[in-house]
């Protein structure tokens, strides 16, 4: 699953009241775990996010607990059949993807066709 534009604004939102200690994230022991977002109580939280707190509460535990989560998963499932062999090779081809993608959002004609670009896009 790919993230959104919204997705990715986000993230970098949440990285920055983390590290400024506003916000953080714990894992709850239970079986199966899941992450939580810690700190959100409040109007500030709405206002940095600029949605609701529990548009907050919905798109981290949707991030989190179901796009991260899950793609370990898959990870565990192909490696549990093929081995570990191809993990270093997945991790290269998985960075040059991503660089690619940063160099090509510099160009307008790109940033134009980008099925992610709008701020109303999801």
């Amino acid at each position: 699953m790919n993230l959104t534009e919204k997705d990715k604004q986000f993230i970098e939102r949440l990285k920055d009241l983390v590290e400024q200690r506003i916000l953080w994230i714990d894992r709850v022991a239970a079986t199966p775990g899941y992450f939580v977002l810690r700190g959100n109580y409040g109007d500030h939280i709405a206002q940095r996010f600029g949605m609701t707190r529990q548009g907050v509460r919905w798109r981290f535990w949707r991030l989190f607990n179901d796009i991260y989560i899950s793609a370990y998963t898959t990870i565990i499932f192909v490696e549990r059949h093929f081995g570990s062999g191809l993990r270093q090779d997945a991790l290269q081809i998985a960075q040059q993807r991503f660089n690619l993608r940063q160099e090509m959002l510099k160009d307008p004609f790109f940033r134009e066709a980008n099925e992610y670009r709008g701020k109303d896009q999801d």
